[in-house]
């Protein structure tokens, strides 16, 4: 699949997004959809056209062999099936640097939150009393693995795959990921996030290290939600309702002490990423995504194997990106303005 097409991807999840809002908004005083159905039908919005266009993207760019007929460029399309990335085999000790990676990141992210909290709500908070009312295995199922593979498949997988190696696929991919969640609290964090799983596939040449991040890093949020609950009972939600109020002293005073500690937490994670850069031997794949002359402005795209995958040059800024972006920013400010 090419930039073109995951931009063409990304515009139609969500134009199903904000049409499964809309049908919800009219008709949902008549139709009942639990906690958990609702959970399902937001992936569904990113798996179901994702999987459609994998259906139906059964060509790739391939070089020319045994002098067929080339398109401009010197490549030909050719039947082939879609692959959005390589699920690689990585090492357990890889597997443990993410988790350790993933922690340290935590601060940063919560520095983040915490700014986006000046001028809105947290979208988290609002939705803990239903997560709550739900068995813990249910949820932690749902919100630390199921969404996780869905969202890094799509966007890590498909999105980013189809972009190829660089700052530009990296940054515009994350960009995308921030807008699917389709709130001004959520998309600022989750654009950071966004970069470093992106940069995570890279140094380890595989999307489970992405997939492993995600799902370790909502499964912590998950069991530190239900674990506070089970210790604090019904005061739980008294604090997050507490905490949803606070003044803009409380939050700067918060915001100081997480800037303190992700000052020094956010850049031992990143080493831990140049570790599993190392650890992978993929150190030469992660420098060329911060070089001038990336491999994608030469023609060619480094391939999770280490070898080299000849692709056409095309813009990474189409129409239906521009497009969808409007729409996600026109939906999240009027829902913004509206609550």
């Amino acid at each position: 699949m090419t930039g073109k097409r995951a931009n063409w991807l990304f515009l139609t999840m969500i134009l199903t997004h904000i049409a499964v809002s809309l049908f919800l908004s009219f008709f949902g005083g008549y139709i009942r959809i639990s906690t958990i159905a609702s959970f399902f039908l937001g992936e569904a919005v990113l798996m179901g056209p994702a999987l459609l266009f994998l259906l139906f993207s059964r060509t790739a760019s391939q070089p020319v062999t045994n002098g067929a007929a080339a398109a401009p460029g010197g490549f030909v399309s050719v039947p082939q099936p879609v692959r959005p990335t390589a699920f690689r085999r990585i090492k357990i000790s890889t597997l443990l640097m993410i988790a350790l990676a993933t922690v340290l990141l935590m601060p940063f992210v919560t520095v983040l939150n915490t700014l986006t909290l000046f001028f809105t709500d947290n979208a988290v908070a609002a939705m803990e009393g239903n997560i709550l009312s739900l068995p813990f295995p249910v949820m932690l199922f749902m919100i630390g693995i199921f969404g996780p593979f869905c969202e890094e498949f799509v966007f890590r997988g498909m999105i980013y795959g189809s972009y190829g190696s660089g700052l530009l696929p990296i940054l515009l991919s994350a960009f995308l990921f921030g807008l699917m969640h389709m709130n001004f609290n959520q998309a600022v964090y989750a654009f950071a996030i966004g970069v470093f799983l992106a940069i995570l596939v890279e140094a380890a040449g595989s999307l489970w290290a992405s997939v492993f991040c995600h799902m370790f890093f909502n499964s912590y949020e998950v069991v530190m939600m239900y674990l506070s609950k089970a210790v604090l009972g019904s005061k739980y939600m008294e604090a997050v309702s507490e905490a949803a109020e606070l003044t803009s002293a409380q939050l700067q005073a918060v915001l100081a002490v997480y800037l303190l500690i992700a000052a020094v937490t956010t850049p031992i994670a990143l080493c831990c990423v140049a570790w599993i850069a190392k650890n992978e031997g993929r150190q030469e794949a992660v420098l060329a995504l911060f070089r001038r002359q990336s491999s994608r402005a030469a023609g060619q795209r480094p391939s999770m194997g280490g070898q080299q995958e000849p692709q056409p040059q095309e813009s990474l800024i189409t129409v239906p990106l521009i497009v969808a972006a409007v729409l996600c920013l026109g939906f999240m400010s009027l829902e913004w303005f509206l609550l």
